[in-house]
């Protein structure tokens, strides 16, 4: 596992070397631009959000390769008023080895009350009455929280076969997660006396004492993850695509011999399509998405993982996935997801000498358990069936790339939660 971990990091070393040099070479010509923003966000499931971030991208000399780029820096740090902390860089390029596409992440994320609503969706007790203090089932506001840690580092490579439009795939991945009871001491040493928190167990602490979460799993570990695939990608443009597919198909392997302790294969397919309805004015695009284990059994702390070969979300439920669902509401051992959007790319202006652009997106996202976590019993005699949720989205986009997302999403089914609102970066897909 250490030899595993080295090796990540010596890529990520490798890659901010060689940006060294690419920003040595930036004052010939016109050739970088910036999006950078202070990060005063919300998330209807981490509160608000405050720090810094910035999205430098290379479009070569003279500006020749805009929209596209050959080098993307992306750094970030960011903590919210829920206790959610952040820390991270993103480098992405198709020029750092020639003919091979490099994405690498770095992330350190803590939160001191991350969601977990158990697994299998309805077949797992929601009552929301539980974290209200003002209700007569109130337990705590923690009941469905638990304290967080997670290191994340990852180095992805794509080279052609046939041009652009069909590559293949690899990667390497390094997740180490630290997972406990909430801290209530801690939060009740800044908290006054009405807002005080109970002693009293959590969803997660339950699942602990009765072995539904296994005891040498309980509070985390370490893995180490290869993965390989094919991409297939005709899209016009990446960060708003009008038209065109963008598909991929990969295997997931946590074999024993690197260090795993639950050894386990998985199965990822991603399909993504763009039809223009009005050219770069309006587009319908739809995302569906299928994961599930093969062989082995995924430790339960990375059930919630959805990877792709862009990024990786946080479960079914929330900004990434199911917008005005709970985040991690949705979790087992395979799950279906699909995202529908209709965006319309209603004005273009000038700005301070940048472009920008506005567009608006009505969108429906459903999801579902398709494998379930053994482990876990049916605490509601229910059978998890489809967890769907709609709403409106804006974004606003700078330079073509930098876009800012303003997300409002309305849960279907009260046993999913309300509603949330998000703002972030980026399309959904």
């Amino acid at each position: 596992m250490k030899k595993f971990l080295l090796t990540m990091l010596t890529v990520f070393c490798c890659f901010i070397l060689a940006n060294e040099s690419a920003l040595s070479q930036s004052n010939t010509g016109k050739r970088w631009k910036v999006g950078g923003v202070p990060a005063i966000a919300y998330d209807a499931d981490m509160g608000f959000r405050y720090g810094a971030l910035a999205n430098l991208y290379d479009h070569g000399p003279n500006m020749e390769l805009f929209p596209r780029y050959r080098h993307s820096i992306y750094a970030e740090w960011s903590h919210t008023t829920n206790g959610n902390d952040i820390k991270q860089m993103k480098y992405d390029s198709e020029y750092l080895i020639p003919g091979i596409r490099v994405t690498a992440i770095a992330r350190l994320e803590t939160e001191q009350a991350m969601d977990f609503y158990g697994f299998n969706g309805y077949e797992s007790n929601y009552n929301a009455n539980y974290a209200d203090v003002a209700h007569d089932d109130y337990l705590t506001r923690m009941y469905y929280r638990m304290g967080y840690q997670s290191l994340r580092l990852r180095a992805d490579f794509q080279g052609k076969i046939i041009d652009r439009k069909l590559r293949w795939y690899a990667g390497m991945a390094y997740y180490n997660l630290s997972i406990g009871s909430v801290d209530i001491d801690k939060i009740n040493s800044r908290a006054d006396e009405d807002n005080q928190l109970p002693d009293e167990p959590s969803l997660y602490d339950k699942y602990v004492s009765e072995g539904v979460i296994p005891a040498d799993q309980a509070l985390g570990g370490s893995n180490a993850l290869l993965k390989a695939g094919l991409v297939a990608d005709t899209r016009d443009k990446e960060a708003n695509p009008n038209k065109g597919i963008w598909s991929e198909a990969f295997l997931i392997a946590a074999p024993g011999f690197i260090g795993n302790s639950s050894p386990y294969t998985a199965l990822v397919l991603t399909h993504r399509q763009y039809f223009p309805i009005v050219k770069n004015k309006l587009t319908l695009a739809y995302r569906l998405n299928y994961q599930t284990t093969l062989g082995g059994q995924a430790p339960w702390y990375l059930l919630a993982f959805k990877p792709d070969t862009y990024i990786a979300w946080n479960g079914l439920g929330g900004n990434k996935t199911l917008r005005g669902i709970l985040r991690n509401r949705v979790v087992g051992e395979g799950a279906l997801l699909g995202n529908f959007e209709l965006r319309w790319r209603f004005v273009d202006f000038n700005f301070l000498d940048q472009d920008w652009y506005l567009a608006l997106s009505p969108f429906l996202d459903a999801g579902m358990i398709t494998k379930p976590y053994e482990n876990q019993p049916n605490m509601t005699g229910d059978t998890d069936g489809v967890h769907m949720s709609y709403g409106m989205g804006l974004h606003i986009a700078l330079n073509e790339n930098f876009i800012i997302a303003v997300d409002y999403g309305i849960a279907a089914d009260e046993r999913d939660g309300q509603k949330g609102m998000y703002i972030g970066l980026d399309f959904l897909f």
